[in-house]
This record gives C-alpha cells, structure tokens and sequence, in this order.
C-alpha cells in the first residue's frame, strides 16, 4: 500500500491513463465514407466497394455506371 506523495502521484498517473481519447470518430468516418447505395443507403468508401455490394445484396439490379 502507498502513502502520502506516493498515492497521489499513483492516482493522478491512473487518472491520465484512463481518460477518453479526445475528438470523435464520427468525423472521420464521414471523410471516409464517400459513395452510398441509392437502394439500401449503406455507406461505402470506394465504388470498387459499390460494385462488390451490388453483386452481393442487389443481384438482380444494375450497378450504377461508376462503380
């Protein structure tokens, strides 16, 4: 068990340690997310993305001319 200056350095290192990480994904995510499907409105980041997910969810439906 610790004492005195000891504690309070242990405490205030476990304090910083366990803090939340600043900022949110949420933007990030946004930057990254550019194309989505006119059909199911899933976001996807390329149109490499959009073809696959055509081929996949959408077999019966023409993909659109960019992806």
């Amino acid at each position: 068990m610790t004492r005195g200056k000891q504690k309070i350095e242990a405490q205030r290192r476990n304090a910083e340690r366990n803090q939340k990480p600043k900022g949110s994904q949420l933007e990030a995510r946004a930057v990254a997310l550019k194309t989505s499907c006119p059909i199911c409105k899933v976001q996807l980041a390329n149109p490499k993305q959009l073809g696959d997910h055509y081929a996949s969810k959408h077999p019966k439906e023409k993909p659109p001319s960019e992806a």
